[in-house]
Formats: structure tokens, C-alpha cells, sequence
């Protein structure tokens, strides 16, 4: 997947992507040097107090402005706003580290985890979650021992939540 998207950006290629792990899912875009139009409803104001003329002023809603965005590269690893960033953070490193995990897992064996090999499966991504969180400096307290229990095939409404916010995406 890395290979793929390093292939598109090098040609100016848009890359979208997403898997879902259990209950848990991702999606990423890469678009490159993007650029995009936004528009914003323009608001006069009031007037207090000044009645000049045959009517006082009344708020009204001018017809919406529009104005080019360029953005040459955006970090797509975190939220650029300092209040989400502080307010998500517990909550998006656990989500890496469990997809890290499953990636992980993807990598060494060439398939997900299975119901068929649970036992076994379980463990390796035991031993995975532990090996991750150790090379990052985090305790194993951020990823409970039970979280395995939730990576073996995919969730139908998990499926459609993260296929819908993709397919969002490619749309915009």
C-alpha cells in the first residue's frame, strides 16, 4: 500500500485507501498538491441605534463569496487544530496502535486475522501489540490485553461507516 501511494503521488495521482480490522477501520487519502474552491455566505451588519433613511438596516445575507484555496501539503497524520489535537490524543494513538498492530500482523503472515486460528492469531498480535508499544516508548496500558478479541473479520457496520466516509471523500 505504502509502495502504491508513493507510485501515485510521484505521478500526480490522487490515492484513496481503507481497511477495516473488527470494530476498527481506517481510511487515507494522499491528494497531492491539491487545490479547492471554498465558499462562504457573506453576513452585513447591523446598524444599532441608526435609523437614518426610509427603513433601519436589517441584517441580510449577501450572496456567498468565493475564494480559491491552495494547499501545498498537509500533514494527513493529525488534526492541524491545537484544541482537537490535545482533546483526541489519547483516543487517535490508540486507535494507530491498533491499526498499526493489524498492519503488523497483515505484514508477517500475508492475510488478516482469522476465527479459524484464533489461538494462535491472538498471540501474535499480542506479541505485535507489545513489540509495537515498546519501540514507540508507550506503555501497554493504552492497548488493554483484550483488544485481539476484536481484530477477527470485518464488521458489516464497521465496513459500511468507513466505506461511506471514503466514498465521501472521493467525491469532494
Amino acid at each position: 500500500m505504502v509502495r502504491i501511494n508513493q507510485i501515485c503521488h510521484k505521478n500526480g495521482i490522487k490515492f484513496f485507501t481503507g481497511d477495516v480490522f473488527g470494530y476498527h477501520g481506517y481510511m487515507f487519502a494522499d491528494l497531492g498538491e491539491h487545490e479547492f474552491v471554498e465558499e462562504k455566505p457573506k453576513v452585513a451588519k447591523v446598524s444599532t441605534g441608526v435609523e437614518d433613511g426610509p427603513e433601519a438596516k436589517r441584517a441580510r445575507l449577501e450572496p456567498a463569496e468565493t475564494t480559491m484555496v491552495k494547499k501545498f501539503r498537509t500533514d494527513t497524520g493529525r488534526d492541524p487544530s491545537p484544541r482537537s489535537a490535545a482533546e483526541d490524543s489519547q483516543r487517535l494513538l490508540r486507535l494507530r496502535r491498533e491499526v498499526l498492530e493489524a498492519l503488523g500482523f497483515r505484514t508477517d503472515t500475508g492475510r488478516d486475522p482469522s476465527p479459524r486460528s484464533a489461538a494462535e492469531d491472538s498471540q501474535r498480535l499480542l506479541r505485535l501489540r507489545r513489540e509495537v508499544l515498546e519501540a514507540l516508548g508507550v506503555g501497554t496500558q493504552l492497548l488493554p490485553d483484550t483488544f485481539h478479541s476484536f481484530c477477527f473479520s470485518e464488521m458489516a457496520p464497521v465496513c459500511a461507516v468507513v466505506g461511506g466516509v471514503l466514498g465521501q471523500e472521493v467525491v469532494k
